[in-house]
């Protein structure tokens, strides 16, 4: 039985439709982007950022999915049980290399159940007091927390956050107490730290710039090893008489374990040209993440040294989740 003929219209809106239909809906797997953190995080963000320009550069279409809990392990897992084709992709932040020391039981290996495809940036997090504690500067606050001990308090994001261990490490490069007060996430301590009850903390520069430069928090110090764009006029811990210091939130691309080489590299090669978008480097640089130049062969040696790191400052932390 022989169709009608379509009009000349509906024959080349037929094909226009045809030749912007995403490549799932032609036969091709979508990739899934694995967020397992809550919509609004910064790598929430940064994955919304990057997708459109994914999917155009990599021809599938891209899906961000949010699986928060457990500290991130439930989306990972998703991402360690995926297909190793490079549809299935996640965004990791240090968390990934914390929970090892902090939950007694995680359902996957961190290093031997993904494979690692690009450090993506790093969050800059800065060192904040409450007006009224009487310090401008790293050596200030140092010198009170010694006539002080144990009085000033620090608050942070919870028990082994990425905040919690950027506060035990510069307690144990200064050299001083620090009471810790743990809380539920980074609304409640901020909240906190505005009204007084919190003394200091560390937290991400784009979280507190607002507050900074409105005179409701003072800005001491940068835990990164560079300065940020963002608060160009505040020095980092190591310019401040701490040169061992440097502590980085940070944000990878991962894949699950046994990834094809040639997969790797491809999808590797397509987040490159994504990053190398000015629409997508801006939204990058406004959330304060500064981009590190990274490669598959560099990021499994990154993961092993900060999953060491990380362990041995959640141990002399004595932080743990049963």
């Amino acid at each position: 039985m022989k169709h009608p003929a379509l009009p000349r219209r509906g024959a080349l809106a037929l094909l226009a439709a045809s030749l912007t239909m995403p490549a799932w809906a032609q036969g091709d797997k979508p990739i899934r982007l694995v967020v397992p953190l809550t919509t609004g995080s910064t790598v929430d963000t940064m994955a919304r950022a990057m997708a459109p320009t994914l999917a155009k550069v990599s021809g599938h279409a891209v899906v961000v999915e949010n699986l928060p809990g457990a500290g991130g392990m439930t989306g990972t897992l998703q991402v360690v049980n995926g297909a190793k084709d490079g549809t299935v992709l996640g965004l990791v932040s240090s968390n990934h290399v914390i929970n090892p020391g902090i939950y007694k039981k995680v359902p996957f290996d961190a290093i031997a159940d993904i494979t690692p495809i690009r450090v993506i940036g790093s969050v800059p997090l800065v060192l904040v007091l409450h007006p009224s504690v009487p310090a401008r500067t790293t050596q200030e606050l140092v010198a009170l927390m010694k006539a002080r001990p144990g009085q000033l308090n620090l608050g942070s994001a919870g028990n082994g956050s990425t905040l919690h261990l950027a506060g035990e490490l510069f307690g144990q490069e200064a050299g001083v107490q620090i009471k810790h007060i743990p809380y539920r996430g980074t609304g409640p301590l901020t909240t906190d730290l505005l009204g007084g009850q919190v003394d200091m903390a560390f937290v991400s520069v784009t979280a507190v710039a607002p507050h900074i430069k409105a005179g409701k928090l003072r800005a001491i110090a940068l835990s990164s090893t560079a300065r940020s764009a963002l608060l160009p006029e505040v020095p980092t811990l190591a310019e401040s008489g701490l040169p061992r210091y440097g502590f980085d939130a940070w944000i990878a691309l991962v894949g699950p374990a046994g990834m094809a080489s040639a997969v790797v590299q491809k999808t590797a090669a397509d987040l490159q040209a994504v990053l190398a978008h000015k629409e997508v480097a801006d939204a990058l640089a406004a959330q304060g993440i500064v981009t590190i130049p990274s490669s598959p062969e560099q990021a499994l040696p990154f993961f092993k040294a900060e999953l060491d790191k990380h362990l041995r400052l959640v141990k002399q932390s004595g932080a743990s989740v049963d």
